[in-house]
């Protein structure tokens, strides 16, 4: 299941993440990339230690924190520092599925990518290309975002950027293990929260309401892992 999520970041959260990103150091890319994705990757990065990329994945991470429509989701377990990328003159990413594993930099705990999110940082008329193109069960899906939207979608996808051929595309992207590790289950879950809340709005749905709120913790309780 794949899931846009609108104003993840404030405009003066997108405002101070841009001009700390401005004056920030850069690197290859394909420094981070394994063997395969090296060939395949043509970009940007700060490294995940540099004091900018976690000063920045802080804000990110906070403003995550208090979006229930995230929480709702992904039903977070424990979520990479996010990390930044920035694509231009050309610039791309083939096809590719990301790592099943990896290591938190500043832990070294390891943390399975159950899911994949990317927060769009500059708005979509600055630049020609740079589409995520994601292909999974559901279709193809080409993603382009206004600045401070998120898209968050299953580990699993194949997925891609499209050549940035004008101006540049600025990014967030990082991954989130999950207390429920079946995508299908999530999406069972997630679409459940939403009956209960939306349920929730009308005082005589009270008795509905207890009802599917045990059966979601119920389910919580089964396919959980903490």
């Amino acid at each position: 299941m794949m899931l846009v999520i609108p104003d993840v970041l404030n405009p003066q959260e997108v405002a101070e993440i841009r001009g700390r990103l401005d004056q920030a150091r850069w690197h290859d890319g394909r420094e981070t990339a394994g063997y395969v994705a090296v060939k395949q990757k043509s970009n940007e990065q700060l490294q995940v230690q540099d004091e900018t990329a976690v000063e920045l994945g802080r804000i990110i991470l906070r403003a995550l924190s208090a979006n229930a429509c995230f929480i709702s989701f992904a039903l977070p377990l424990k979520i990479l520092p996010p990390m930044f990328n920035r694509y231009r003159g050309g610039g791309e990413y083939g096809f590719h599925i990301d790592n099943a594993i990896r290591v938190d930099p500043l832990s070294g705990q390891r943390i399975r990518t159950d899911i994949s999110t990317t927060v769009f940082l500059n708005a979509p008329e600055e630049y020609e290309g740079g589409e995520l193109i994601i292909n999974d069960t559901y279709g193809i899906e080409k993603v382009k975002l206004p600045a401070g939207h998120a898209v968050v979608y299953p580990g699993t996808s194949l997925h891609r950027v499209s050549p940035v051929v004008r101006g540049q595309r600025l990014a967030s992207f990082f991954w989130t293990q999950s207390m429920v590790q079946d995508d299908a289950r999530r999406a069972i879950l997630y679409d459940l929260d939403n009956s209960i809340q939306r349920l929730a709005t009308r005082a005589e749905n009270a008795d509905e309401v207890n009802r599917l709120s045990g059966t979601y913790h119920n389910l919580i309780r089964q396919w959980g892992h903490t």
